[in-house]
């Protein structure tokens, strides 16, 4: 067992493990520690405990210090000189007529690099630019190109739920989202109404499909066979949440399906979801 600290260095991003040298921390605490990039200011999201030995990649980075006065003042000063580094690489930007949009600039603590972030629809040739760049600030420069998951977390705002992006808010990591995920929980495949704003499938899709799928196994599926207080029918609309479903009675299959409840219903023989190749290819950008 080794004991650890996770800092986070972004709002809502990933946590990374460190030795906290024998320092007690809490949750909150700002410290400072050596990271890839350089040295940095992170905040502590995980507090001292024991881990196995198997879930960390040794050797550890020790803490180096707790933050001082001076290093938050740093900190802030750097977050002002950020935005005007924003403003001087999107002239530049202008200026070589590149086809990216720029999308944050973050100082390491050292002030050893500086890293713009942008988006663009392919690959984009910045050499000129970062030559141009280094001139102006005198450091190590690096352009990072991020996907529009990324960019919306990075830029936060509000979802079609009326809520903040749950990205900005508390998701750590991105996870893989599929088609299959929003048919299995019944929803439309339409675009509009599957998509965030970034113009992927929602995250939401993935931390709920547990529930939904915890649901599946007791409720039967849109073209299953089962028997009802009324007879036997076919199932031809469920909403998982409320447990309720349509069924169409094979007494009369042209009258009106009938609703019952999930208690209610027994499976004779259950359907299977499937997502079939048209569907795929009309959402594959989604994924």
């Amino acid at each position: 067992m080794t004991e650890v600290i996770g800092v986070r260095f972004k709002e809502v991003g990933k946590v990374y493990y460190f030795d906290p040298d024998n320092t007690p921390l809490s949750t909150g605490d700002m410290v400072i520690v050596e990271t890839a990039r350089g040295i940095e200011c992170g905040e502590v999201a995980t507090p001292n405990k024991k881990i196995d030995d198997s879930t960390i990649v040794h050797p550890l980075k020790k803490l180096i210090r707790k933050a001082t006065p001076e290093d938050l003042a740093h900190v802030e000063e750097n977050r002002t000189k950020e935005k005007n580094a924003f403003d001087i690489c999107e002239k530049k930007i202008s200026a070589h007529k590149l086809d990216m949009k720029l999308v944050d600039v973050e100082y390491t603590f050292d002030n050893n690099k500086i890293l713009f972030y942008f988006t663009a629809d392919g690959r984009v040739d910045f050499r000129a630019l970062v030559k141009d760049l280094a001139a102006v600030f005198r450091t190590r420069i690096e352009l990072r190109q991020i996907g529009v998951r990324d960019e919306a977390k990075m830029l936060g705002g509000l979802g079609i739920c009326g809520r903040p992006f749950c990205c900005s808010e508390f998701l750590g990591e991105f996870q893989p989202v599929s088609i299959k995920m929003a048919k299995e929980q019944g929803l439309s495949l339409s675009p509009v109404k599957i998509s965030g704003t970034c113009g992927r499938l929602m995250c939401c899709l993935k931390y709920e499909q547990e529930a939904y799928l915890d649901l599946l196994k007791n409720t039967p599926k849109v073209g299953a066979i089962v028997n009802t207080p009324e007879g036997k029918g076919t199932v031809v609309e469920q909403n998982l949440l409320t447990g309720s479903l349509k069924v169409k009675m094979d007494k009369a299959p042209a009258a009106a399906p009938l609703a019952f409840k999930v208690k209610d219903i027994k499976i004779i023989k259950d359907a299977q979801i499937r997502v079939d190749r048209k569907e795929i290819e009309q959402l594959k950008g989604l994924e």
